[in-house]
C-alpha cells in the first residue's frame, strides 16, 4: 500500500513539473518540457487553441524548411527533431493591445513553438515569446501570458 501511494505521489509530481516552465520567470521566452509524444502534444495543442474559439492561421514548419534548404545554404539542422510554430489570433485580445498602443499589433499573431531535440527525441519543448507592450499594456499582458499558459497546461495534460 506504501509503494502504491508514493508512485501517485511520484506521478502527480511529475504532472505538476511537467506544467510548470523550465525558464527562469524573467526570461524573454517561455518554456515548458514534457516526456511525451510529439505528435500526441501537438495534437493536443491544436485542440487547446481551437477549442478556445481561435484559428490556427498558419503552421510554420520550421525543421522541415531547416532539412529542406540545407543543401542550398550550407546551414545543416543539427538543433531539432521536429519544430513547428503555431501562429493564431485572439480577437479580444487584439483589441485589448491595440487599445492600449496602436503599435502593439506588432504582437499578432500570437505563436506557440513545439519541438523536439536531435540530441533529445523524446522530450517535447513548447515555447512562447513573453509580451511586452506599448502603452498601459500591463493588463493586456498578463491575460496574454494567462492564454499561453492555459493553451501550453492543456496540451500537456
Amino acid at each position: 500500500m506504501r509503494r502504491i501511494i508514493f508512485l501517485l505521489i511520484v506521478i502527480q509530481a511529475g504532472l505538476v513539473l511537467a506544467q510548470t516552465p523550465v525558464t527562469p520567470a524573467d526570461a524573454p521566452i517561455v518554456v515548458y518540457q514534457a516526456s511525451d509524444e510529439y505528435d500526441a502534444i501537438r495534437s493536443n495543442l491544436e485542440l487547446a487553441i481551437t477549442g478556445r474559439g481561435m484559428l490556427v492561421s498558419n503552421t510554420l514548419h520550421i525543421s522541415d524548411m531547416f532539412n529542406r534548404t540545407a543543401a542550398d545554404t550550407g546551414l545543416a539542422n543539427t538543433l531539432y527533431d521536429k519544430a513547428e510554430a503555431f501562429e493564431f489570433c485572439n480577437l479580444k485580445l487584439s483589441w485589448q493591445m491595440s487599445n492600449a498602443h496602436p503599435a502593439n499589433l506588432s504582437i499578432c499573431p500570437l505563436t506557440i513553438g513545439i519541438y523536439t531535440l536531435q540530441s533529445e527525441p523524446d522530450v517535447v519543448f513548447l515555447s512562447y515569446r513573453r509580451p511586452g507592450m506599448l502603452g498601459e499594456g500591463a493588463a493586456a499582458e498578463q491575460a496574454l501570458i494567462e492564454l499561453y499558459d492555459g493553451i501550453i497546461k492543456e496540451a500537456l495534460e
